[in-house]
């Protein structure tokens, strides 16, 4: 078997998508009489700076002679990538042998490539070392996607899927015509295998881009038919072409645990194993465990922060605007609560994805009521605790009350216009707590 990975030929502002461009070569492969088994879609760490939205590298496992197949992959690269965007650096890896036998060097790779940040000389060095060919533009950055594409097969466990509808060239740019009930219709009969399709709330089509690439619209889930019946039910403009991927979008592979301790220590940190929590640094996702030190603060623009205790260090953490409803459920907690939360590290503060409410604050101090005349009483003056007024009743200090609170245990999300494509969505399930889906 023959293995193309493809990564960076689009751009922010003219268009172009990965996946179409790997479409088009796997249609190269039939037509130079090939066999494609299948697309994989691979999501990469989405706090690297020079990413797209979608932060997307994609491989197709074929059946063709890989000198072929480089000839082809780097064919449709010429013609397809927007090259002209000095951002956009392209790169095609093409490796023989079986996608889940590649070297363990490789499947590391692709491993870090969704947690950490890889220099395109590291790509450039494994990829000579482990004999595979390949081909960058402009620098060819492209090539860490391509070869972690290459090594995602090895590297991950937990797939889910994702059906493409692609415009008709002439209509690249234009807004898109897609019916919003049909969309919304078929996301409620694909719930909850399909997911992310719409959200409800906000009434806005997850599934539909805003860019100028060529895609129609996108349906995740996890059951390659259920994706495939949903995008079908969809009604609107035709699509010139569709694609099945396999993916590891809505799985939470870029999360990592994560402690405060020894925070720098690149020493400490190499001492851990794969499992055990690493150092916080930018550019990184986590899973971290604290206690609120602070009431949630809204500050301009709506955005919602609060501090986490975490192994003895404070975490600022941050529900930005775009989460619309997820920062009432961050503006509810309390000083005290013991939560985990999950994001992206930068510039020091956690980008809030989802969090758990482990252990909430059930009560509060107030003033002590009078147990004979039922009124509140009156401080005594400093360090002399309480005294009622009417009847002479003493208390020695405030006395515990229950607490109402708008929060259950449980894990709590952003809604679904707010998701990353990696983020894994509560209604797919394996959570160590009850669930709170948006949808």
């Amino acid at each position: 078997m023959t293995v193309i990975g493809l990564d960076d030929t689009d751009s922010r502002e003219r268009g172009m998508c990965t996946t179409y461009v790997a479409t088009r070569v796997a249609e190269a492969v039939r037509g130079a009489g090939g066999r494609v088994r299948e697309l994989l879609l691979v999501r990469l760490n989405p706090a690297v700076e020079h990413k797209t939205r979608g932060n997307a590298a994609l491989a197709i496992h074929a059946d063709i002679d890989p000198d072929e197949a480089f000839a082809l992959a780097a064919r449709e690269l010429d013609r397809l990538a927007e090259t002209d965007d000095a951002r956009t650096s392209p790169g095609v890896v093409v490796a023989d042998g079986d996608p889940a036998a590649v070297p363990d060097a490789v499947s590391d790779f692709a491993r870090r490539a969704v947690r950490e940040l890889h220099a395109v000389d590291d790509a450039v060095s494994l990829l000579d070392a482990a004999g595979y060919r390949h081909r960058g533009w402009k620098g060819g950055r492209g090539r860490i996607g391509a070869l972690a594409a290459v090594g995602a097969d090895a590297a991950f466990d937990e797939w889910t899927y994702e059906r493409i509808s692609y415009r008709e060239p002439g209509r690249w740019g234009t807004p898109r015509d897609v019916d919003d009930a049909s969309a919304f219709s078929a996301a409620a009969d694909g719930y909850p295998a399909v997911w992310d399709t719409v959200d409800r709330v906000e009434g806005e089509l997850v599934c539909v881009p805003h860019t100028p690439c060529p895609i129609l619209h996108g349906v995740r889930g996890d059951d390659p038919d259920a994706v495939r019946a949903v995008a079908e039910a969809i009604d609107g403009e035709p699509a010139e072409r569709t694609a099945l991927f396999r993916t590891n979008q809505g799985t939470d592979a870029h999360l990592r645990p994560g402690t405060l301790d020894g925070v720098g220590s690149s020493a400490k940190r190499g001492k851990r194993g794969p499992a055990s929590p690493e150092p916080v640094e930018d550019g990184r996702a986590y899973r971290l465990t604290g206690t609120v030190s602070d009431a949630p603060k809204t500050r301009p623009g709506g955005h919602v922060f609060l501090t986490l205790v975490v192994d003895g260090g404070d975490l600022p953490c941050v529900a930005f605007e775009p989460t619309k409803r997820f920062r009432d459920r961050v503006r509810a907690l309390r000083s005290g609560d013991r939560v985990t939360v999950c994001g992206e590290v930068r510039d020091g503060t956690l980008k809030l994805e989802k969090f758990a409410a482990r252990a909430l604050v059930r009560t509060k101090l107030v003033t002590p009521d009078c147990p004979d005349c039922g009124r509140t009483m009156k401080s005594a003056g400093r360090g002399q605790g309480y005294r009622c007024r009417e009847c002479g009743t003493r208390a020695p200090d405030r006395v515990e009350a229950p607490l109402d609170r708008d929060l259950d245990l449980g894990w709590y999300e952003v809604p679904p216009c707010a998701r990353r494509h990696i983020a894994k969505p509560l209604v797919r399930g394996g959570f160590d707590a009850p669930v709170h889906p948006e949808r």
